[in-house]
């Protein structure tokens, strides 16, 4: 009996024993299992999460936030005016002309090493004494060296060192619009006053002056004879005049504001050259009389050029052309048409005096002109007209 009972009880020890070791090792299985699995898991997260990143960062599933935009860079500051106020304002002076109506002002500009000064003639005129304010408020005499009052222009010079000379640029090449700048003395007091404005036309006529640049850069009395600059800093014109009228209530005019005038350096250049060398300009003679053409003439008369130079006799009976003259020599004849010398034809922004003037007394010139619908060039030999 007694062996029977511990075979009993070692058969259930054997089966709870048993029963441990499934247990257990199941648990141990599953747990490894378990480790296993979440090891994988782990693993295949860190390799997803930059790509879910990045796919998050261009896709996003929610609206973005709004953000504030950085502010647009100011743009650079336009210093080419200043640049060029700086390159002439040291060659601008103030003309001082003492003279037996007291004592009067002006402008000019210092275009040469030797001390030359353009200005203009009626700046000068009358004078007795002349000197010059530099920009530093220093002063010098001055003398005359040439005046050409038919187109304002006059030369004068002084002694010494020299605080800068002006660049002369080229006239030809400036376009309306252009923006332009006037360097003066206005009224006498605000030296190297410097105004701006655009080209608002070239070729201007005013009184017996023509080839005139029109600027609205502000020009008052005491301008006149100072530069008119481009903004390389070159001088291409010369301050000359403005028109101006009174208001009238009865006439309903208003005043005239933004009309100033400058002589232009294809004109001034050739003038201030001879006055240099021989103190005295010699102007080319062809001997007619003209009427400039613009449109409006063109449509009045039933031109067929928009552009020329009309020969027609004068109101007061003057010969259209001069007898004896280089015209006459050459054939020219009351009612042709001139369009172009040596080539270069008149339009717009160039008339008759201005490409006469590139020429000297004795020159021979080609003159086309337009008669009875054809065009017929003519060889002439420049006079000298008389002062």
């Amino acid at each position: 009996m007694i062996e029977r009972r511990y075979s009993v009880i070692a058969l259930v020890f054997i089966l709870l024993l048993g029963i441990f070791i499934g247990v257990a090792g199941g648990a141990l299985s599953g747990g490894v299992a378990a480790l296993y699995v979440i090891s994988q898991q782990r693993a295949t997260a860190a390799t997803l999460q930059p790509l879910m990143t990045s796919a998050s960062s261009a896709a996003p599933t929610t609206a973005p936030q709004p953000t504030t935009a950085a502010p647009a860079p100011a743009p650079e500051t336009d210093n080419s005016a200043v640049a060029a106020v700086q390159k002439v304002g040291p060659a601008v002076v103030t003309v001082i002309n003492r003279s037996a109506q007291g004592i009067g002002s002006g402008s000019g500009v210092i275009v040469s090493t030797e001390g030359y000064i353009i200005t203009n003639n009626h700046v000068i005129e009358g004078g007795r004494a002349l000197a010059v304010v530099f920009a530093d408020n220093s002063r010098r005499e001055a003398e005359l060296i040439g005046t050409d009052p038919l187109n304002d222009i006059a030369v004068i010079r002084v002694e010494g060192e020299l605080p800068a000379v002006a660049t002369i640029g080229d006239a030809a090449t400036l376009q309306p619009g252009e923006t332009v700048l006037a360097i003066g003395s206005p009224l006498g007091n605000f030296r190297n006053s410097v105004t701006a404005g655009v080209v608002s036309a070239l070729n201007r006529s005013v009184g017996s002056m023509e080839g005139l640049i029109q600027t609205d850069a502000a020009i008052n009395s005491g301008n006149s004879g100072g530069p008119l600059i481009n903004l390389r800093g070159e001088v291409v014109g010369i301050n000359t005049l403005v028109v101006r009228n009174d208001f009238d209530f009865s006439m309903g005019s208003a005043p005239v504001e933004g009309l100033g005038f400058a002589v232009p350096s294809t004109i001034f250049r050739n003038v201030a050259d001879q006055l240099i060398a021989t103190g005295e300009v010699r102007y080319p003679f062809l001997g007619v009389r003209y009427i400039a053409i613009d449109g409006d003439i063109a449509a009045e008369l039933n031109l067929p050029v928009q552009n020329g130079a009309l020969i027609q006799s004068g109101s007061n009976g003057q010969p259209a052309v001069e007898p004896g003259s280089a015209a006459d020599r050459a054939g020219i004849r009351d009612g042709d048409l001139i369009v172009a010398v040596d080539g270069t034809r008149l339009d717009y922004n160039t008339s008759l005096r201005q490409l006469l003037l590139r020429y000297t007394p004795g020159d021979k010139v080609t003159i086309t002109v337009l008669r009875d619908g054809q065009e017929l060039l003519l060889d002439v030999t420049l006079g000298q007209r008389s002062n």
